[in-house]
């Protein structure tokens, strides 16, 4: 009888806080593995940006792993091992010349196959894979910075008067003279306002700062 093969699961997430979680992909993962009968040694889950290479709960990962021999290393998908080809490769090769193998849920791959060989198309898809992922994360700090620029020059119109939008006593009272004129006539302020045409609010504001 074939001895028990042991597997462990690392998630990870990049948000800090509790927007993001990574309860899916644990319950995902342990389903496969309960499926596949191996025997759930550890979990490790992170919440820290894949783009950085020092990660300490993933460097716990791997140490644990080739530190005890264990058969798989489950994730859910690439990008959750990193957000650029050099960490995906270097983790692959790290963990595939110590005999470790890698489960990609998402597209089913195994960087080792069954006699414990590393899987050449495997190498090949994970390298794809996580360029695509790099480029995605670029993609992502690109809108973000974009975002952030627009965000900014959109503040500066909008707080930043432009000069002369604040109109003086003087060229207000030569804009609405004609509301002045009727206001001191003694016409009423909805008389005024369809004499000269602009609106209630107008002719009170008209009245209320030159004291009519």
């Amino acid at each position: 009888m074939d001895s028990v093969k042991t597997a462990v699961i690392y998630a990870r997430v990049s948000s800090v806080g509790d927007r993001q979680s990574t309860t899916r992909q644990v319950e995902d993962l342990k389903r496969y593995i309960s499926f596949n009968d191996m025997e759930l040694i550890n979990i490790y889950e992170e919440k820290m940006s894949g783009a950085k290479e020092n990660r300490p709960i993933l460097t716990e990962c791997i140490e644990f792993c080739i530190k005890n021999h264990v058969n798989t290393l489950c994730v859910s998908e690439i990008s959750r091992l990193g957000r650029s080809v050099k960490i995906v490769v270097n983790t692959i090769d790290q963990l595939t010349k110590s005999g470790v193998n890698i489960y990609i849920q998402n597209i089913q791959l195994s960087t080792l196959d069954s006699e414990g060989q590393p899987n050449a198309i495997a190498k090949m898809i994970t390298a794809v894979l996580s360029s695509f992922s790099e480029i995605e994360r670029d993609g992502i700090v690109y809108r973000l910075q974009s975002g952030r620029r627009v965000a900014i020059e959109q503040r500066k119109v909008k707080l930043g008067r432009k000069v002369g939008s604040v109109k003086s006593r003087e060229r207000k009272q030569e804009e609405y003279s004609k509301v002045i004129r009727s206001l001191k006539a003694g016409k009423s302020i909805r008389d005024t306002a369809a004499i000269c045409g602009v609106s209630v609010s107008t002719v009170q504001r008209v009245k209320k700062e030159f004291a009519i």
